[in-house]
């Protein structure tokens, strides 16, 4: 018998043909999301998603990045994304930790999200995207929850900017746009 859970229950159209035998396979959608340093450490880029009224995430402070493409390994899509929504080039990067987003979004798929610092990088930053404007956003006033942002970030993010040299490894369990309260877990390897 299939084990039942929230997840099993709320899996999307996707995952209903991810079984193998009598196990659900977690086939998430493969995405990366960065966070760019300004030169001195103490802002990091954000993309504002404000040009879209109909964008789920309007409104809200975002990182930058997106989906893998066929073909691509992680650090190809990382730099890819930023390059696309900043115009800048990344010169160096170092992967902070995963994140494991299942039922999320309107459809309720699985992501799975890798989690970059950038801290080198050429050129000028774009001024804006199609997803919104972009705004250098002192750290501090990140972590300190001064903007709108999904309220899981709040979570994992000051595990982005720490000072511990191990990767973070996290779950955040979405109903749709909801965090499911007391679902978050993650380890530090």
């Amino acid at each position: 018998a299939r084990a039942h859970s929230w997840r099993s229950a709320n899996r999307s159209s996707r995952e209903a043909d991810s079984f193998a035998g009598d196990v659900l396979m977690y086939a998430p959608i493969l995405a990366t999301l960065g966070y760019v340093l300004s030169g001195d450490g103490l802002s990091v880029l954000m993309v504002h998603r404000n040009a879209r009224p109909q964008d789920h995430a309007y409104g809200k402070y975002n990182g930058l990045g997106g989906k893998m493409e066929p073909g691509e390994d992680l650090a190809a899509c990382m730099v890819r994304e930023i390059r696309e929504e900043a115009g800048i080039e990344v010169t160096s990067l170092r992967l902070r930790g995963t994140l494991s987003w299942p039922g999320f979004g309107d459809r309720r798929e699985g992501w799975f999200g890798f989690v970059f610092l950038v801290e080198g990088w050429e050129g000028t930053p774009m001024a804006s995207n199609p997803e919104g404007d972009l705004h250098w956003i002192p750290i501090a006033r990140l972590l300190n929850g001064e903007l709108p942002m999904w309220e899981g970030d709040r979570l994992w993010l000051p595990m982005v900017f720490d000072s511990d040299p191990r990767p973070f490894h996290g779950v955040e369990p979405y109903d749709g746009l909801t965090v499911v309260q007391d679902g978050w877990a993650f380890s530090r390897m």
